[in-house]
């Protein structure tokens, strides 16, 4: 199994309601693909630093999943083509990271300095 992280800003415009219907739509898409959802980090919505696509702030969910590496550029296309998602960066966690934030069966540590 792999462990990935992917953070997606919906749309600013979106109510609640609506946001966690496009998440609920990503998430399907993404366990129909045979992953598994780990961690679901809701960060609510937030101010841009700039704007983006004519938007102001957008609503950002961060997913921790585990998949078999199989290939999900698939799933990377519907979310281009989903007109609720404004962004969206998939990355495959290093073996390590997912070890240390206890995706990958290992005990959870804390993040050592340096």
């Amino acid at each position: 199994m792999r462990a990935y992280e992917l953070m997606v800003i919906f749309d600013g415009d979106l109510d609640e309601a609506a946001v966690e219907e496009a998440l609920g739509v990503a998430t399907g898409a993404l366990t129909d693909t045979g992953s598994t959802i780990v961690n679901t980090d809701r960060w609510g919505k937030r101010k841009f630093a700039y704007e983006i696509d004519h938007k102001q702030d957008g609503s950002y969910v961060v997913l921790e999943f585990l998949a078999d590496g199989q290939d999900l550029s698939g799933f990377e296309r519907s979310l281009r083509l989903a007109d609720d998602v404004v962004r969206h960066k998939l990355i495959r966690l290093p073996d390590r990271e997912a070890t240390r934030r206890g995706l990958l069966g290992g005990e959870a540590t804390p993040a050592s300095a340096g």
